[in-house]
């Protein structure tokens, strides 16, 4: 009898006790918040899988940011969006906070200062990761160029010689000798930045409507007079007609290389931007340009150190050796590049060992850039269209871009700049 008034209260006892066996927690899930197309998103997706099956504690979890949505944990920036998130930075953490709080290793100063422009405080500390930058080349249809007669391993350096090449070109039957894709980024803040010219003058006043400016908006309208030149608009449509086959010669973003190497559909030669051998001093540098990630603020603990690990991850030198070879971005540290360099074929690098070389130099640190202000960017598109269609004068275009961009300036700049 005795045993059977102690059975239930033991049992309870035990079953109230704490199970010995440890539970396994879940992981910290962490939104990546985005707006790439689905090829792109795709790709990212791979990468980010790599992350969540190295470690066990925290899964990232891709999202397509819609119009009017709050930050996500994680944010990955486009170069167009870049001044929308800027006004709103109070709602974000700084990277060099996460990354400190967190414990986890982290030197912002290691990532080359190219890349760094616009990302970072007066000090140096980094706001933000820049980790898909690129900066714009020239690529040429090998085939293309052997039919008009063209040497296809010594594509043009100067815009002189492209004329001469598009003309061949043309002749050998071509319907789009030459094309470009992000028209203000190429033709005002790259073309100024390559061949010494500035964009603003001393009180960053906006100043792009000098002879050099001037000289080759005049010069792409004469080409699409003669046909040499086919526009086919803003963003990246001209990418995609020249990877078709359509086209002779594109200046767009290095990071277009990988897509172009891959598919293996054209015949690709890559070449520097070319520039105008009749100023003095150029070639000078081009700009980095690109995503960043951002993180948004109000998250809990447990999230930042995900978010700092999955940093840490995308810093391995031989992560961005793997990215870099497959996008065609920039290696964000010297260690990177020197890996890349080593480790890859150098047909796979090509783009990479381009555009590396010409980002060296004081004009690569240039802050202000017309192509990333966005009432400012399409002021500039509008009137280059206008020029290129042969409607406005070069030189007319050029002034009233200039004056109906400063007149929009002092709004944009509140929302583009780092306090």
């Amino acid at each position: 009898m005795r045993l059977l008034k102690i059975l239930p209260a033991a049992m309870a006892l035990a079953l109230a006790a704490p199970i010995s066996v440890t539970a396994i927690a879940a992981p910290t899930e962490i939104d990546l918040s985005h707006q790439l197309d689905e090829e792109r998103a795709e790709r990212l997706d791979k990468l980010v899988e790599r992350f969540n099956g190295a470690q066990k504690d925290y899964q990232v979890k891709l999202v397509r940011r819609v119009q009017g949505d709050g930050p996500k944990t994680l944010n990955l920036v486009t170069r167009d969006e870049q001044a929308k998130f800027m006004v709103s930075r109070t709602q974000f953490k700084p990277l060099y906070e996460v990354m400190k709080d967190a414990k986890e290793p982290f030197d912002g100063g290691k990532l080359a200062p190219e890349l760094r422009v616009g990302l970072g405080d007066a000090k140096g500390n980094l706001f933000a990761l820049p980790v898909a930058l690129s900066t714009p080349v020239l690529y040429i249809n090998k085939e293309a160029f052997r039919k008009a007669g063209l040497d296809p391993e010594k594509p043009p350096k100067t815009w002189a010689e492209a004329q001469k090449a598009a003309d061949k070109l043309f002749d050998a039957g071509s319907t789009c000798p030459y094309t470009t894709s992000w028209p203000a980024w190429v033709h005002i803040d790259n073309l100024s930045a390559w061949n010494g010219a500035e964009v603003t003058d001393a009180k960053g006043k906006l100043n792009f409507n000098s002879l050099v400016q001037v000289k080759h908006t005049a010069m792409m309208t004469t080409w699409a007079k003669a046909r040499f030149f086919t526009y086919f608009g803003r963003r990246d449509e001209a990418d995609r007609r020249f990877a078709a086959g359509d086209c002779g010669m594109l200046t767009s973003s290095s990071a277009l290389f990988g897509t172009l190497h891959e598919s293996r559909k054209v015949e690709t030669g890559v070449s520097a931007l070319p520039y105008h051998d009749d100023v003095q001093g150029a070639p000078q540098q081009t700009l980095a340009a690109g995503a960043s990630l951002w993180v948004g603020a109000g998250r809990k603990p447990a999230e930042y150190k995900g978010v700092a690990s999955f940093v840490s991850f995308l810093l391995k030198p031989e992560l961005q050796v793997e990215v870099s070879a497959a996008e065609g971005f920039l290696p964000m540290t010297a260690a990177a590049r020197a890996a890349a360099g080593s480790k890859l074929l150098k047909s796979d690098v090509a783009a990479l060992t381009v555009a590396s070389g010409q980002l060296q130099g004081p004009a690569a640190l240039r802050v202000l850039r017309v192509s990333e202000i966005e009432p400012v960017r399409i002021i500039v598109e509008e009137e280059l269209e206008a020029a290129w269609s042969g409607k406005t004068p070069a030189k007319l275009a050029l002034d009233n871009a200039v004056q109906r961009g400063n007149a929009v300036m002092p709004a944009a700049l509140k929302a583009y700049l780092v306090k």
